[in-house]
């Protein structure tokens, strides 16, 4: 695989690329995949934010008042 090129496009029977007009999974699939996850995103966004996480937002925010001393708390 080449370097700094993104993902290839999947292959037809014939070998070539996939475009627009071709989709590589049928709508069906692709409903499926998406309802999956928008499901699974969902949960996600319902966990709280690790103790962890939060005390790390909270140092860098300290951090970047004392750079800036003259900003507005």
């Amino acid at each position: 695989m080449s370097e700094g090129k993104g993902p290839r496009a999947p292959l037809d029977e014939d070998g070539a690329a996939a475009g627009p007009e071709q989709p590589a999974l049928d709508r069906n699939v692709q409903g499926r995949i998406g309802s999956h996850l928008r499901a699974m995103y969902d949960e996600l966004m319902q966990q709280p934010i690790p103790d962890r996480f939060v005390d790390l937002i909270a140092e860098l925010e300290r951090s970047a008042a004392r750079e800036r001393p003259d900003a507005e708390s």
